[in-house]
């Protein structure tokens, strides 16, 4: 059995943009990926609304990424492979950080992965690092992303360049999926169909 850590923020999770509440089991990309997986791999979610990279939030607490994922390895080992799509939350004005620094950030988590002992035989796991998709037509966030739809924008470059300044494997979700038009933030049930089986594809690429 294979074991795949999903480690992000509120589109892991599954929020939807239109009824505010989290998407079914098997709509949320996670869940996408575990049906097009199948027998012979496991996959653990580990999504949260509002979590950074590597910030302290001072406004809702409890979301520093980097803080959390050594826990998180620990519970859920041995893994196999870690995939990490976060950053979108770093984009909030209240952290007024350019996008190369998020792509830094987002390069903390996968060092902590590396460095870790959570894969088989005291191993550290793979990691697959993942470029949120840019934002574009903010509505109701418009204020809180403040400038942050251009930073979205460069992140795919940026965390390309991280992926291979770590060695690990790098997928680019703006390349495959966009943001929903209800508030230019979240995805739509559809574009979560859409990155879970073209993540599928590259898992199967990495474990075989």
């Amino acid at each position: 059995m294979k074991t795949i850590l999903c480690f992000g923020d509120s589109n892991t999770w599954g929020w939807n943009p239109h009824t505010q509440s989290r998407y079914d089991l098997h709509e949320r990309w996670p869940g996408v990926l575990r049906d097009e997986l199948g027998a012979g791999y496991w996959v653990i979610e580990e999504g949260q609304n509002g979590r950074t990279t590597v910030w302290d939030d001072p406004i809702e607490g409890h979301k520093n990424g980097a803080a959390y994922l050594p826990a998180c390895l620990e519970s859920h080992a041995p893994l196999d492979l870690v995939i990490i799509m976060l950053g979108t939350n770093d984009l909030k004005t209240r952290f007024s950080v350019p996008a190369c620094d998020i792509a830094q950030s987002a390069g903390v988590l996968v060092d902590i992965v590396q460095k870790s002992a959570a894969g088989r035989d005291g191993a550290a796991p793979q990691v697959l690092l993942m470029a949120p998709a840019p934002l574009d037509n903010l509505s109701d966030f418009v204020e809180m992303f403040e400038g942050g739809v251009e930073k979205s924008r460069k992140l795919g470059a940026y965390y390309r360049q991280v992926a291979e300044q770590y060695g690990c494997h790098f997928l680019d979700a703006g390349q495959i999926v966009t943001v929903s038009t209800a508030d230019g933030v979240h995805l739509d049930a559809s574009e979560h169909e859409k990155l879970g089986k073209n993540v599928a594809q590259k898992v199967v690429e990495i474990l075989g």
